[in-house]
């Protein structure tokens, strides 16, 4: 009876243990859509997911088209959109996938800009200009029935312009967003002091056994 009652509470804990301090590192990689800056805001639109990596244990998934990506920033806030500039935080962050090779069809990560947002200007050995987007992003992913909370995302979208600027509209060349999933400080004291107090249930059982 007492090994019995253990096994169940070791059952019932170490699912729950490799939960929270696992970490799940999804990656997503896009092509195309079309960019537009003003100085309201920087947006991104029906921008093609190529690659899903990681997500709910699907491993790498490639593909021509496995979704969409869109966003907006915040506010232009210094520089200008030719040389480079920093946006305002805030804005919209939506991953879609439509239900190719096991992705679920639907949207799968919201959340929205939690710092500035650089875009970068540098200039190529060939006289060429690429520029960088880059920010953070405080968001949700959905995993089936789960809505986790995930901080400190990571976008950065590539984009070259030939020899000319940015001119305010064009279609860019790459992006990868990079979400990692690591428990909260308070979720690992809620864990610790439930299996305190599973251990105590059981000394009290094999005592009073």
């Amino acid at each position: 009876m007492r090994r019995a009652f253990l096994m169940v509470l070791l059952a019932l804990a170490l699912p729950i243990l490799a939960f929270a301090t696992s970490t799940n590192q999804v990656d997503v990689t896009n092509s195309g859509g079309t960019l537009t800056g003003t100085t309201s805001s920087m947006t991104l639109t029906n921008s093609t997911l190529i690659a899903v990596n990681g997500y709910d244990g699907l491993g790498l998934i490639t593909g021509s088209n496995l979704g969409t990506l869109n966003f907006s920033t915040g506010a232009l806030l210094t520089g200008n959109l030719q040389t480079g500039a920093t946006f305002a935080g805030g804005g919209s962050f939506s991953i879609a996938t439509n239900g190719t090779q096991g992705l679920p069809n639907g949207v799968i990560f919201t959340g929205t800009f939690d710092g500035p947002v650089t875009w970068q200007l540098f200039t190529l050995s060939n006289g060429t200009h690429n520029y960088e987007l880059s920010g953070t992003i405080t968001g949700v992913l959905i995993v089936g029935n789960q809505k986790i909370n995930v901080v400190g995302v990571t976008v950065q979208l590539t984009v070259n312009t030939g020899k000319g600027y940015f001119d305010g509209s064009t279609t860019i060349s790459s992006g990868d967003t990079n979400i990692s999933v690591v428990p909260e400080p308070g979720t690992l004291g809620l864990l610790g002091t439930g299996l305190v107090g599973i251990a105590g249930l059981v000394r009290r059982k094999l005592k009073l056994g």
